[in-house]
């Protein structure tokens, strides 16, 4: 019995997260959408192509949410993408509508189901899905970081010439301008870039890391990042599918660690077959511990906004 992932939303993000978890062959997907038609569309021409990637996986697009009974693991991507000029933070009430109606239907159909969140703004999105839910917080997990240090070691590929299997880089704190990538704990074949890469560099590379969604909306103008974030999402789905306990770093429910309680922050985690395993608290310095902190006001203020 194949594994069953539910995606809502099959826009580029969702319908893309498709692709990558049937290329992977890793379960069989549902991908829902409240439009109709599309769904069924682009499900229908992904499992046409599983015979050429000699793929056995059954992909159903559907509006139903009875289709999406018994999920494994629920990816939510649905919500309006990020317009230019728009930041994540303006999306915030219509998203959180969307997110709230999602999830009901989601935990009616399958509730021993692990969500993980993608739609933006990412941390108080899955704040949002955690209360509504009303799960243990090893079951709602919010896919940001694995993204942000994505783009944080493509940056550091391209400045020093190596390839991107060399490079561990981490990114703490929430998904948007406050986040906090890592320097000093972010490595080149076990090297800290902080030996290899001079800091004014570092710090520009630092910085194109934090506006690395709102530079793929410049050039697009019609549309935000997919590939990557859809990517982001399935290494969380496969760490868990296979119960790989691997570490990556994931916006979490904090209770205490890192001296924040009660909201949704980036930080180090174990993922296993029961989700979110353990979170790593690593030491920081005071100016790190201060941006984490600062990260972690910025979701509370937008959590206040929805009353999560």
């Amino acid at each position: 019995m194949r594994k069953k992932v539910t995606i809502v939303g099959a826009g580029n993000v969702g319908a893309t997260a498709a692709h990558w978890i049937a290329a992977k062959e890793l379960a069989d997907v549902v991908l829902l959408d409240v439009a109709e038609g599309i769904p069924q569309g682009k499900g229908l021409d992904l499992l046409e192509a599983m015979p050429i990637e000699k793929r056995d996986c059954q992909i159903t697009g559907t509006n139903d949410y009875a289709d999406t009974a018994n999920s494994d693991i629920v990816v939510i991507t649905a919500g309006i993408p990020r317009k230019p000029g728009m930041s994540r933070d303006d999306l915030l009430q219509t998203n959180f509508k969307i997110m709230s109606d999602v999830v009901a239907k989601v935990i009616a159909n399958s509730p021993d189901t692990i969500i993980i969140v993608v739609s933006n703004p990412l941390d108080a999105m899955a704040q949002a899905a955690f209360r509504q839910a009303k799960f243990n917080r090893e079951r709602v997990i919010g896919m940001a970081g694995v993204l942000d240090s994505a783009r944080f070691r493509t940056f550091i590929a391209e400045e020093l010439k190596v390839s991107v299997e060399n490079v561990t880089a981490f990114v703490l704190g929430g998904h948007g301008d406050t986040m906090v990538p890592l320097p000093r704990y972010s490595t080149v074949a076990g090297i800290p870039i902080t030996e290899l890469i001079p800091k004014d560099r570092l710090d520009a590379i630092v910085q194109r890391t934090r506006d690395g969604g709102a530079e793929i909306v410049k050039h697009l103008k019609t549309g935000s990042a997919y590939y990557a974030p859809s990517a982001a999402a399935v290494e969380m789905v496969e760490a868990i599918l296979k119960d790989k306990k691997k570490i990556l770093p994931c916006a979490v429910y904090l209770e205490g660690e890192y001296g924040i309680d009660g909201y949704y922050v980036g930080v180090p985690c174990k993922l296993g077959s029961r989700g979110l395993e353990q979170i790593i608290e690593i030491k920081l310095t005071p100016e790190e511990d201060a941006a984490l902190k600062k990260s972690a006001e910025s979701v509370k203020e937008l959590c206040a906004v929805i009353g999560v």
